[in-house]
């Protein structure tokens, strides 16, 4: 009877856990649009002084301010949660928005955050305070940038330039999400991490059928 017990759980168990996972992927395989009109980046001037856009990239989008050491803290969670477990994605990025003023300030951050993890996916883009108010109201969020021009919020942006989230119709009773709080680890944790595992996988399997359908011809 053990036997026949233990023959049982080793098979059944496996299948359950197989039907749990297939299903969630099933009813969340795509990370949802909230708005596919998310203003450019390209007349912003990079720290690089290279051209740096959210076309074709998928994109962890954010706003510092002027008082970047302020939102010091926010950027080592977002690279400790985030960053560091997808930076090996050729076509995940970090662009972090900043005013005219803050190259230096910027520089040192990016200087400490290089002692962590490979910061090549790191970009730092400043303009003028009217370009970084009109490119935020372009993510048409519920949030507002305070008068530094910062938030603690981040944005996932596609590579189609959407802005991806939750629309609370995964879950009952789940609000809509437009953002995650970078200054709560939990919500990183909690959420984002999820999110990002989401899109990261949606990208994935459309790269691996790109490359299948190409073998077929």
């Amino acid at each position: 009877m053990k036997k026949f017990l233990v023959l049982g759980i080793l098979f059944v168990l496996p299948l359950v856990a197989y039907l749990f996972f297939a299903s969630g992927v099933h009813n969340f395989a795509k990370l949802p649009v909230l708005n596919n009109d998310v203003g450019s980046i390209e007349n912003f001037e990079s720290l690089s002084k290279n051209t740096i856009t959210l076309k074709n990239k998928i994109t962890v989008l954010g706003f510092l301010g002027e008082n970047i050491h302020n939102k010091q803290g926010n950027a080592f969670n977002l690279n400790q949660k985030i960053y560091k477990k997808n930076h090996g994605f050729q076509d995940f990025q970090f662009v972090m928005v900043l005013p005219y003023g803050s190259e230096t300030a910027a520089k040192e951050l990016l200087d400490e955050l290089d002692n962590i993890a490979d910061v090549s996916q790191w970009k730092f883009v400043f303009g003028t305070t009217e370009s970084i108010k009109k490119l935020f109201t372009t993510l048409r969020t519920p949030h507002q940038l305070d008068a530094n021009l910062a938030t603690n919020y981040v944005y996932i942006i596609d590579k189609d330039g959407s802005l991806r989230g939750r629309d609370g119709n995964f879950k009952e009773n789940e609000p809509k999400v437009y953002g995650y709080d970078a200054s709560s680890v939990a919500d990183l944790a909690n959420v984002m991490v999820d999110d990002i595992k989401v899109i990261l996988a949606e990208y994935r399997l459309a790269l691996k059928k790109y490359k299948a359908d190409r073998k077929d011809k």
